[in-house]
Parts: C-alpha cells; sequence; structure tokens
C-alpha cells in the first residue's frame, strides 16, 4: 500500500538515524534516489539500487561546496552589495525626485495663483478707473441738464412777456433765441466679463505637462491592455502582492480614456459636412442644396435651400453665423434664414473656414487662399519650391482656437497635382507649413483593431477647445486624436462603418458622422 505523500518520512539536516529502521546508523548513499540510507534498507526499500559507501562521495560534496562558496563570494554576494547600494541610491534619488517634483509643481501653482491675483486686480482696477470715469461724465452731463433747464426756463418766461407786452423788436429778439440745444449725452465706458464654464482644459494647459510612469508595476497601453513587467515574465507570487496597485493604476487610466457616447440617432437626412452650433443644435450638408438644422436628437428643425449644390459649411467663431461655399464658386452667408452671397472665387470652392479674426479661408484645387468678408484676397498658398503644391486637393479645413494654426484634410488627388496619397496638413496663420501628418500610429499603442489596417483617408478634421487635431479615418471607420504639433495621443472612437466627418461643440462634445447618416456625440478625455 502506498504512503500517503503527506506522510511519507523527510530526514531532517545532521540527523545520522535512519528515519526507516530507527537506531540503524546511515553509512551509505543510494545513488538512485540520492539520498543516505542504512544497511538494513538495502534489503527493503532500496532493494537493488547502486549504492556506495558515504565517504566516497565526500570528496565530491567537498568539491561542491567549495566552488559554491567561491562563486557566491566573487560573484552572487559582490553583485547583491552592488544591488543593496544602488537599492539605496535610487531611494534617495526616489526622495529627491518627488521632492523637486513637487516642488516644481508647487511654485507653478503658486505663479498661476499670483497671475490670476494680479490679472483679477489690475481688471478690478480697471472696473473702478472705469466707473470713476462714468461717473464724472454723468454728474457733469446731469449739471449742464440742469443749467440748460434754468436757462430754458428763463428763456420761456422772457418768451411770454415779450408776447404779451414787448415790442416789435423785442418780439423778433425773443424769435430769434428760441432754438434749444440740449446737451450732448455723452459716451460711456463699457465692459462685460463672461466665465469660462470649462476652465478645467486650460488650467492644465497653463499648469504643464504631468509624465507619469510606473516602472517595475503593470503599466497601461493606449489599449487598456496590461503590459506585465520582468521582460514578459509572470512575477513570482512575492512580485504578486503588489499586484492590486497595477490594477488600481490600469483601472484608473482605462476610465480616464473612456469614450462614452452620450447619445446615438439616425439622421433623417444624408449627412458629409457637420458644424454643432452654440446651443446644441448642428447644422448638416450632404453634397445637395439644402442646409438642415437638427437639434440634438436628430429631429429637423429648418431647412434652407441654395441655387447650387453645397460643397462645405463652416461656423464663424465670432459671429456664429453659418457661411456656405457651393458649386458655382458662390460665399454666402446664412443671415436671417436666408443664404446671402458675399464674394465669389474664380475657381470652384470645395471647402471653407471662417476664422476668429472674421477671414474666410476657401480651398481651392492646388491651393487655399484667405479672404475678407467682403471678398478681397489676403494671403494664398504657394507651391514648395517644387512642381508640387503644397496644397493639392482640399476637402476639410479648421481652424485652432488656441494658435490660430489651421488643420487641411489634402485629398492629395494626381488630377490635381499630388501623389494619390491623402493626409493632413497643418500650416501656420501665414499658411505655411508646420507638419504633415499621415496617419501614422507608433507601434507602442497595441491595438488589436490595428491588424489588418487600411490606409489612412481623412474625411473631416476639427480643433477641440485645447489645440488637439480630431481625425476621421474613414478606410479604418475610426476617429484618431493627435496634439497641435503632430505627436499621436489615441483612438478615441472605432465603429463598424465608415467616418464621413467630425465636429466639435463648445463643452468639447465630439459630433461624428458614420455611414453618411448614423451620429454619435461622443464625450472624450483629451488627456
Amino acid at each position: 500500500m502506498a504512503i500517503p505523500i503527506g506522510q511519507i518520512p523527510f530526514r531532517k539536516k545532521g540527523q545520522t538515524r535512519c528515519i526507516e529502521h530507527k537506531g540503524r546508523q546511515l553509512e551509505l548513499y543510494c545513488e538512485k534516489c540520492d539520498t543516505l540510507v542504512c544497511l538494513k534498507c538495502l534489503s527493503t526499500i532500496h532493494k537493488g539500487h547502486d549504492v556506495c559507501e558515504l565517504n566516497e562521495i565526500t570528496s565530491q560534496k567537498k568539491q561542491d561546496i567549495q566552488n559554491f562558496i567561491e562563486r557566491t563570494e566573487k560573484n552572487d554576494l559582490v553583485q547583491l552589495r552592488e544591488y543593496i547600494t544602488s537599492t539605496d541610491t535610487l531611494l534617495k534619488d526616489n526622495t529627491s525626485n518627488f521632492e523637486n517634483l513637487s516642488h516644481k509643481l508647487k511654485t507653478q501653482t503658486d505663479q498661476l495663483k499670483q497671475d490670476l491675483d494680479l490679472l483679477t486686480t489690475q481688471t478690478l482696477s480697471l472696473y473702478q478707473k472705469m466707473e470713476e470715469d462714468n461717473a464724472k461724465l454723468k454728474q457733469t452731463y446731469k449739471q449742464d441738464l440742469e443749467m440748460c433747464n434754468k436757462q430754458l426756463g428763463q428763456r420761456v418766461q422772457e418768451c411770454k412777456s415779450a408776447l404779451q407786452r414787448g415790442s416789435n423788436i423785442e418780439i423778433y429778439d425773443a424769435g430769434c433765441s428760441i432754438k434749444t440745444n440740449l446737451p450732448v449725452k455723452p459716451v460711456l465706458g463699457t465692459a462685460s466679463f463672461t466665465p469660462n464654464k470649462n476652465p478645467k482644459h486650460h488650467l492644465e494647459l497653463a499648469l504643464g505637462t504631468i509624465d507619469i510612469s510606473r516602472e517595475g508595476q503593470a503599466s497601461v497601453d493606449q489599449d487598456y491592455t496590461s503590459v506585465t513587467p520582468f521582460g514578459g515574465q509572470k512575477p513570482s507570487s512575492t512580485s504578486q502582492q503588489s499586484e492590486p496597485k497595477g490594477k488600481k493604476a490600469v483601472t484608473m487610466y482605462k476610465q480616464l480614456l473612456q469614450t462614452k457616447v452620450l447619445e446615438e440617432w439616425e439622421s433623417p437626412v444624408g449627412i458629409t459636412s457637420i458644424c454643432p452650433t452654440t446651443d446644441g443644435q448642428v447644422w448638416t450638408s450632404f453634397n445637395s442644396n439644402t442646409l438642415t438644422l437638427l437639434d440634438r436628437n436628430g429631429r429637423v428643425i429648418q431647412q434652407v435651400k441654395q441655387k447650387a449644390n453645397i460643397n462645405s459649411i463652416s461656423l464663424s467663431p465670432t459671429t456664429h453665423t453659418l457661411w456656405v461655399c457651393d458649386a458655382e464658386h458662390n460665399i454666402t452667408e446664412l443671415v436671417s434664414g436666408r443664404l446671402t452671397n458675399r464674394f465669389s472665387t474664380k475657381e470652384r470652392p470645395m471647402c471653407i473656414c471662417v476664422t476668429a479674426s472674421n477671414h474666410v479661408i476657401v480651398g481651392m484645387t492646388e491651393h487655399i487662399s484667405k479672404f475678407t468678408t467682403q471678398g478681397q484676397m489676403v494671403l494664398t498658398t504657394s507651391s514648395t519650391g517644387t512642381w508640387k503644391p503644397l496644397v493639392c486637393s482640399p476637402r476639410w479645413i479648421s481652424e485652432c482656437p488656441v494658435t490660430h494654426t489651421v488643420a487641411v484634410v489634402d485629398c492629395n488627388y494626381k488630377r490635381g497635382g499630388g501623389d494619390g496619397i491623402p493626409h493632413v496638413i497643418v500650416m501656420d496663420t501665414d499658411l505655411k507649413e508646420l507638419f504633415v501628418y499621415r496617419g501614422d500610429i507608433p507601434s507602442t499603442y497595441k491595438q488589436s483593431s490595428q491588424k489588418g489596417a487600411q490606409p489612412f483617408n481623412p474625411r473631416g478634421v476639427v480643433y477641440d477647445s485645447v489645440g488637439n487635431i480630431i481625425i476621421a479615418d474613414c478606410n479604418n471607420n475610426r476617429v484618431l486624436l493627435i496634439s497641435g504639433r503632430g505627436e499621436f495621443l489615441r483612438i478615441i472612437h472605432t465603429d463598424t462603418i465608415w467616418t464621413c466627418d467630425v465636429g466639435v461643440d463648445r463643452e468639447d462634445v465630439l459630433w461624428a458622422v458614420f455611414g453618411g447618416c448614423n451620429v454619435k456625440l461622443l464625450q472624450y478625455n483629451s488627456a
């Protein structure tokens, strides 16, 4: 009968007597079982095994022990001491590093508070000065009115006396003085203050860039997957004790980068261009002669007809009116429910963007140009110094509300002088190239949906309130987020159908159109 595993006898270190045959001296070594045995063991549990006397293996054991001592003293102990020293240094550096980071953060915060206090003080002083100036103007105006009232009363009495008993000359003189010149009403200084209802992003920009990485702990990749430390090996049972912290970091980061679908609906009209308004509604067009205003749930509020097919639309950031470019070269503005022609272009306008400086940027084959609202050209793009123009086939344009740089989707058609590879080009306020984004996603950004990815094909571009760029990647059914400097940040959303266009409202809610009529309102974090 086999002995249960938990009941198998075990010889303690230094024990000289056989655990099977009590009282017997351990004199032999069983080579098969690698254990010490007594003479009686040879006829029982170790019967037929190869054995030798204990003193025969002593010399080999001595050599093994000596090798262990030399190896440990020369290598392992030396390395351990180095690890201890370096770890002690890392502990000191860790404390110093975070003390310095905390000091910098507090210093920057204090400086921002001082700047904000100074700005508030200056503004309050300006308000007070304006209040005092207005009070002086009003007081002077009041005194002038009182003086005029007194003089006018006296003149009325003089006129009454002249009518009752005045001579012809007195009546004539009274008639010449009946004109009344009232004091001129003063022009008062005015001021207003509109609180920023969403200051968080701007405060984060003012504070600076905070970069946190967790060495030796479970880190988070951009697709929210946990990356195992120690070169991909599973941690030991000891290291697993810190796993909850890693999981907590993964969960917090995952929640931070989650995109929430606020609304989703099918539009009653097709959409190729989308412009959210300042009051929660959205203007749309669909390569036709009709503008459609929809509410947040996709219901039609208003439709406006144009004589020609509409190519693109843009909402003015200053006047909040809608501007349109059409297939008959017209640039129009929607005023009081009617499209009013502002100017025309020599070439067919394919896209339009109204800027914060109240200019109109129009994209045409092989160039984009900046006009005044009356149609006077201010700037135009030039070639890159070769036969290829800077912009070949512009289709969507957006201006950054922070830096006023301009992002353009260039379809780059060969018939327009391009190479057939679409991209997004970003230019400064003088329409000079800053960088080109071609859909590159870093290899460190691991996402299963990237496998078999289709060529980058942007179909819409828009800036959010902090200056990041949102791009509709049509072929891959997704929406990308890159920084204003062209650095890839993350994929905001991936859908099952192709992406048509994107727009951002004043609350930084992303309106994305998929498949021509499926609209999703997405709440994302730009961190």
